[in-house]
């Protein structure tokens, strides 16, 4: 087990590295992190088939061409944000220019979420289209999923579905911006085309997000 931490513990430095000092070769690593260049190889080689790390070959201007590894795109995932507060400032900035309107700046920020909802609308309705509602369901769980929702699909003891989201992205911002859960509650509704409910929510203290779908219309 410990073995194991310390193996994650250092990919982790290799990320940082890549991240800090852009491409490296193996011997860079290897003389950052004080171990073996095999090593190294066999951390990169994790990274690489996880898809965070690639290699491309550059030709040195005396001997043979090396490897240089550098972070792919999904790696970026790794790194902390800032997105909550960086939304919240733009949306409370939106709603202190429109203070001798309040009701106007209310509006626009309404409009916003509303616009977001929209524009999920139009990707996910076509994955939904020529399904039943089970298939619908399980559309959506991995859509939530992917989406750092950490989905979960039960069955309720009266037949109905729960959707159970035990993670949510936008905390802070739908603490303070109720519209955002308002939109999602809305969007499921009419991406599954049934009656849906919340019953618990993350942003309100609860435990988890829960949705109580019911199996008719």
């Amino acid at each position: 087990m410990l073995r194991a931490e310390q193996e994650t513990s250092t990919r982790r430095v290799v990320l940082t590295l890549l991240k800090t000092r852009g491409g490296l070769l193996v011997s860079e690593l290897a003389k950052s992190l004080q171990i073996t260049e095999m090593a190294v190889r066999r951390h990169l080689n994790t990274l690489e088939r996880d898809g965070l790390v690639r290699s491309t070959l550059v030709r040195q201007s005396i001997g043979r061409p090396s490897l240089v590894y550098e972070l792919t795109e999904l790696a970026d995932n790794h790194f902390p944000k800032n997105y909550q507060n960086l939304l919240l400032e733009l949306l409370q900035e939106l709603e202190e220019n429109h203070a001798e309107d309040p009701e106007a700046g209310q509006a626009m920020v309404n409009r916003l979420f509303e616009g977001r909802k929209a524009k999920l609308l139009r990707k996910y309705a076509p994955r939904m289209e020529g399904k039943d509602l089970n298939e619908r369901l399980a559309e959506l769980t991995e859509i939530q999923s992917t989406n750092g929702y950490m989905a979960e699909l039960m069955q309720g003891e009266q037949g109905e579905y729960l959707l159970h989201e035990h993670n949510c992205p936008i905390t802070q911002v739908a603490q303070v911006y109720q519209q955002a859960c308002q939109c999602e509650l809305a969007l499921f509704k009419e991406l599954l085309g049934t009656e849906v409910e919340r019953t618990e929510c993350l942003a309100k203290g609860g435990l988890r997000c829960t949705y109580r779908i019911h199996s008719s219309n």
